[in-house]
């Protein structure tokens, strides 16, 4: 272990951080408080200080093999020896093309075209993009709008923005500027239940009022993330499948929080049994070392779009195909593959799920809820994030809560009693924020 800066050097480094760095969603103006990281191995993150924290939040659901592995270390070592970045315009690379058969071959249903792209926002735009082009191509342009569901999130760039929940989703502030899109209620039929046809009948009557002018619907399968944390019936993703069906319209599924094993499936469509006609992947792709994201499409998706007067796909991202990000896209994804993930994620559903009960007797808790590894403590009245945070730190854990929701979405490699003193950590902090 390297010596741990000292208290001049970590002054000097926040001090440049609070003048320069624009940290998500903050103020400038009046910067948030944040800590320094000097290193991370493992579920561990270290502060600059010292301090150790158990991470719960796989920074931001992506870390989900943990820090500094050896195996992702090594592709990225091995494949900066070759070559960092060669465009993929008009030329290709061995892990992009690995990577895009891999992906084909274990996305659910027949999704062979995989465009790569930058982020999961990225991705989202693409995805429309894709579905927005589908139409052109077969003479219906009016076919422009897209339906989904209130309380999703779906990415921070503009068209990403427009399927976001429209009341917590920003689009007051960009009124005017953003699309309007069709927004369905949010299901009410809870994870494990039955849809019933009062639970999808609003969802249906604007497919059926507005089929002339959709494109797509666009949801996230089975865990509305960012939007809520909102768990809901594998039964209504399958009605919805059957209804973008029958009434001749694209199924979009955005992946980006929930694939790679997260809700105890590979991909949370699984659930239901059914295959989206777009998916939108990204987070969990390289294993949280570098940022990557792919769209993929079916081939009669795909075919239809070029047969359209632009004749390609109209976009093309400058490190699209990045050999480093696919190195360890492939590592990642391999990695997972050739463990028992599935037996992973249902003991740390179940460690979760023990560890976290006790949080429902506090008050000011209004639900506990857990699926695969996703553990959610859902508050009554929005916590306040820098005092909350503090306590967190003050447990030795590293959560990352957002409105009323304090979740932990950990790495799949973390044990049972590090998922245990999580939980601990959680709680007593919790218990710490709600005295009076």
């Amino acid at each position: 272990m390297t010596d741990q800066p000292g208290s001049a050097a970590i002054a000097a480094l926040l001090a440049a951080d609070r003048r320069h760095a624009w940290h998500p969603y903050a103020s400038a103006v009046s910067p948030p408080t944040v800590y320094p990281v000097a290193s991370a191995a493992g579920t561990r993150l270290r502060l600059a200080d010292g301090r150790e924290l158990i991470d719960g939040m796989s920074s931001w659901w992506a870390a989900i093999h943990g820090y500094n592995h050896p195996v992702l270390n090594r592709a990225v070592d091995a494949q900066l020896a070759r070559m960092s970045h060669v465009m993929f315009g008009g030329l290709t690379n061995e892990p992009a093309v690995e990577l895009c058969a891999l992906l084909a071959a274990i996305s659910p249903g027949k999704l062979e075209r995989v465009f790569l792209c930058d982020s999961g926002s990225v991705a989202v735009e693409v995805a429309i993009k894709i579905a927005l082009q589908y139409w052109q191509a077969r003479g219906r342009p009016e076919r422009h709008r897209l339906l989904t569901l209130a309380g999703g999130y779906h990415g921070d760039t503009f068209m990403a923005m427009s399927v976001c929940d429209p009341v917590t989703g920003m689009h007051h502030l960009f009124r005017g500027v953003l699309p309007e899109q069709l927004f369905a209620p949010r299901p009410g039929c809870g994870f494990g239940n039955p849809a019933r046809a009062a639970d999808i009948a609003a969802f249906e009557a604007l497919l059926a009022a507005h089929r002339d002018e959709i494109a797509a619907v666009i949801l996230e399968p089975i865990v509305q993330g960012a939007g809520g944390m909102h768990f809901y019936s594998a039964d209504y993703l399958r009605r919805v499948r059957a209804l973008c069906d029958a009434h001749g319209v694209l199924l979009i599924a955005d992946e980006i929080a929930t694939g790679f094993g997260r809700t105890g499936r590979l991909f949370a469509c699984e659930h239901a049994g059914i295959a989206p006609d777009i998916l939108c992947l990204g987070k969990a792709l390289t294993g949280g070392y570098l940022s990557l994201a792919a769209t993929l499409a079916s081939e009669r998706v795909a075919r239809t779009v070029c047969s359209g007067e632009a004749g390609a796909l109209m976009h093309g991202p400058t490190f699209m195909g990045n050999p480093l990000a696919c190195a360890v896209a492939l590592a990642s994804t391999r990695l997972l593959l050739a463990q028992p993930w599935k037996r992973e994620i249902a003991r740390l559903e179940a460690a979760l799920r023990e560890g976290l009960a006790p949080a429902a007797r506090l008050p000011g808790v209004r639900e506990v809820r857990v699926l695969g590894a996703i553990g959610v403590i859902e508050m009554e009245q929005p916590v306040e994030m820098e005092r909350i945070t503090a306590l967190f730190i003050a447990e030795g854990v590293w959560i990352r809560p957002f409105g009323r929701l304090v979740y932990t979405m950990p790495p799949f490699i973390m044990r049972n009693d590090e998922v245990a003193r999580l939980a601990h950590g959680m709680i007593a902090a919790l218990e710490s924020y709600l005295q009076p």
